[in-house]
């Protein structure tokens, strides 16, 4: 169950330049919680660890991918993660272990810690997968098998965020 109160559930996505995985989460989560109604207690967003891509679009193979799934990325430009998204933000996602430390390493310390990606999927987890890759150097298929494995993780997360699970 939802908590019960005026002020939206937050979640923010994380990965390295924001133009790649986290990108793809927010636009997977965003309809999954508009599908499941929620999307008036839901809020969702995406930044990057770095700055390099900070004002761009996502990559255009993330873009290519996601729209064959029915996703449209295109409003999306990336943004750098910093502490005060910490205050802001009631979940903070990472993509992989290396953004994970980094995010640990900004936190402030009484914020509560950012989780992995696919901490939210039990098929990962069965796998032993711990970090969603990051398909930015790689070929096409790269950044389907990153769309395959944040929709797993992004089915798990919604019941996660439905249960009122925030720590």
């Amino acid at each position: 169950m939802m908590r019960e109160h005026a002020k939206p559930f937050r979640v923010l996505f994380v990965c390295m330049g924001n133009i790649c995985r986290s990108p793809t989460a927010e636009g997977v989560f965003r309809k999954l919680v508009r599908d499941a109604g929620l999307d008036a207690v839901v809020e969702i967003d995406s930044a990057g660890t770095g700055s390099w891509h900070v004002g761009s679009a996502p990559d255009r193979r993330t873009q290519s991918a996601a729209l064959k799934r029915g996703l449209d990325l295109s409003d999306q430009r990336a943004r750098r993660v910093s502490a005060r998204d910490f205050e802001l933000f009631d979940l903070i996602v990472a993509m992989d272990r290396d953004n994970l430390s980094y995010l640990e390493a900004i936190r402030p310390g009484e914020a509560p810690r950012a989780r992995l990606m696919l901490e939210f999927s039990e098929a990962a987890v069965e796998r032993g997968l711990r970090d969603v890759p990051d398909p930015y150097s790689g070929g096409e298929d790269g950044f389907e098998v990153v769309l395959d494995l944040i929709e797993g993780a992004c089915e798990g997360l919604l019941e996660h965020v439905r249960r009122g699970r925030t720590k």
